[in-house]
């Protein structure tokens, strides 16, 4: 199968004043977010990727434009809604501080997969929805570019931090041991047996590898001589 590299958009005014924008229309990067999705756009610059997915959020598709603008070629660039972040419902707008105090935050710390936002989405649905347009558009990649093919899905911390909990094989409850910052790359192969994760929330570093590596699809014993670098 293809490989996806897991983008977080870039820090928000909202992010920077701890509220929960959820799907708020006119919530944009702010400087520092344009730096940090610049940045990426940079790191992946090495990787000639065959498309672009994104949230159509303002957030996500300004991360994606960055990243666009540092690829050769036109790749595929379409939105997908999704990807879009999860639905918060009642909760949307408002403070990180606010809400910790509400009954529910206990739940969504210890057991998100029995959460229904008031108003919104259930955590579990969340991630339903998610997990199948990557895989969805994973399979689409492949079959037209080959099983070297690499992409880029760009979306939100909840929804990458719940795709990433598929493909490491855990169960929901325990998505929130998984962080993802503001415009962190982590990676992802399906293979034909299971998935494979080759990176986590990571910030920097060389990403030339990820376009030349074979996947066999089996996991090397004693972890193998790892990535090198074109």
């Amino acid at each position: 199968m293809a490989t996806v590299i897991l983008v977080r958009h870039g820090r928000t005014t909202a992010n920077a004043s701890g509220l929960l924008a959820g799907r708020a229309v006119g919530v944009h990067l702010d400087q520092v977010g344009l730096d940090q999705a610049a940045a990426t756009g940079e790191r992946l610059a090495a990787v000639p990727v065959v498309g672009v997915v994104s949230s159509p959020l303002e957030r996500c598709q300004q991360t994606a434009q960055l990243i666009l603008d540092r690829q050769v070629g036109t790749p595929h660039a379409p939105v997908d809604v999704d990807l879009t972040e999860c639905d918060y419902g009642q909760w949307q707008g408002r403070t990180l501080t606010d809400l910790a105090t509400e009954d529910l935050w206990s739940a969504v710390q210890f057991q998100p997969s029995a959460v229904t936002f008031p108003g919104g989405e259930s955590m579990a649905a969340m991630q339903a929805r998610s997990v199948a347009a990557i895989r969805r558009h994973d399979a689409a990649f492949e079959a037209e570019y080959g099983p070297g093919a690499v992409w880029v899905a760009v979306s939100h911390g909840d929804i990458i931090k719940s795709i990433l909990a598929d493909a490491l094989g855990m169960h929901l409850d325990l998505f929130q041991r998984i962080n993802v910052g503001p415009a962190s790359v982590s990676i992802v192969h399906y293979g034909t047996s299971r998935p494979s994760v080759y990176a986590t929330n990571t910030e920097a570093g060389d990403l030339s590898w990820v376009s030349t590596s074979a996947h066999s699809g089996e996991a090397p014993v004693g972890g193998g001589a790892g990535h090198q670098a074109s």
